[in-house]
């Protein structure tokens, strides 16, 4: 059966209805029957060739939740009917070092959604099972999307590097990610520093578990906390004065990106030398690992803050994002027939 979507056919193109034969479900695969798709910078970028690995048709949608359609033959532990969510990442070879480890988003052969491959703007999407997660009913299946992408980019570095309830923290970009690393870090236990331009989002910030929200275009404000933050997480995409920020961290403390910024960062070593500070960065996180993040969503009652638009309108919403007045995150519902 053709599975019916949303695809730009060229770069710069509307979306427009594009069905596609997508095979049989491979052995290791499942089928997820799409409710409900959210979108993301990253749909953007690949819908516009930014990064120059686009290939056209392009069916983007990469926060993915539904329920299991089908299943491969050699896959035990999903059931038709099952409820579950999928991100960026569709497959990861099994075998390497990483995925031995438990770092399967890390795998050298891993395979994208929506990179030479169809993606969930569609009523259908499939990947290899391993990356189909259970979704737990106390979670909103409308408002569990984006925390496939948003939610586990933020959530994995605080696992990963072992940001703990005594660090102070702070956040640069209160938007679709942004938003979620605050209330992640709040119900951590830290106390939470909100960078942001923007002075009505300065009031907002509060509400999402900010302690603290700093003008970043104020010079005076940095200065003001200079050496007192333990762990920075960025999450634009925007080229901005990284020195500035190192100044903010204490010694032994980390600059994190997960904003896909583009351009150098204009660091010269001896601003990490002073003070023994570190630079990184990382890619959404492993299966476990988001399993982790939505048992701690669920606990804690997070959830992004959405708009929805029904998948026809698909258009309305990338212009919507594209305007950058999304708050915070938009999510389609599948209406396809």
């Amino acid at each position: 059966m053709k599975i019916q979507s949303y695809a730009a056919l060229a770069k710069g193109a509307k979306l427009q209805p594009f069905e596609f034969d997508p095979g049989p479900v491979l052995e290791d695969e499942v089928e997820i029957n799409v409710q409900y798709c959210g979108i993301c910078h990253s749909d953007i970028s690949m819908l516009d060739n930014d990064w120059g690995i686009t290939a056209y048709p392009q069916v983007a949608g990469h926060e993915v939740v539904g329920t299991i359609g089908a299943v491969g033959p050699h896959v035990k532990h999903l059931q038709p009917g099952q409820r579950v969510g999928l991100g960026w990442f569709a497959a990861s070879c099994q075998s390497c070092l990483q995925c031995l480890g438990g770092d399967q988003n890390l795998c050298p052969q891993g395979r994208q959604t929506i990179v030479h491959r169809h993606g969930g703007f569609a009523n259908r999407v499939r990947c290899q099972a391993l990356w189909a997660v259970p979704l737990s009913e106390n979670i909103p299946a409308d408002k569990a999307g984006p925390l496939f992408c948003a939610g586990i980019t933020v959530f994995n570095p605080m696992v990963q590097f072992g940001v703990k309830p005594t660090d102070r923290v702070g956040v640069i970009g209160i938007g679709g990610l942004g938003h979620l690393a605050l209330q992640f870090l709040n119900k951590w236990g830290c106390e939470v520093f909100a960078f942001t331009s923007s002075e009505a989002k300065q009031a907002e910030v509060q509400k999402f578990g900010a302690h603290h929200a700093v003008n970043s275009r104020d010079p005076a404000q940095l200065q003001k906390i200079a050496g007192s933050l333990d762990f920075i997480i960025n999450t634009v995409m925007v080229p901005l004065d990284w020195g500035a920020y190192l100044q903010t961290l204490r010694p032994r403390g980390r600059l994190h990106f997960v904003g896909a910024v583009t351009t150098p960062l204009g660091i010269v070593p001896v601003q990490l030398l002073e003070g023994q500070k570190t630079i990184s960065g990382s890619p959404l996180g492993s299966p476990a690992t988001t399993l982790k993040m939505l048992e701690f969503c669920a606990r804690h009652r997070i959830e992004p803050l959405i708009e929805t638009f029904p998948m026809s309108r698909i258009n309305d919403a990338l212009d919507r994002l594209r305007s950058g007045q999304a708050r915070y995150r938009i999510v389609l519902s599948n209406d396809i027939q």
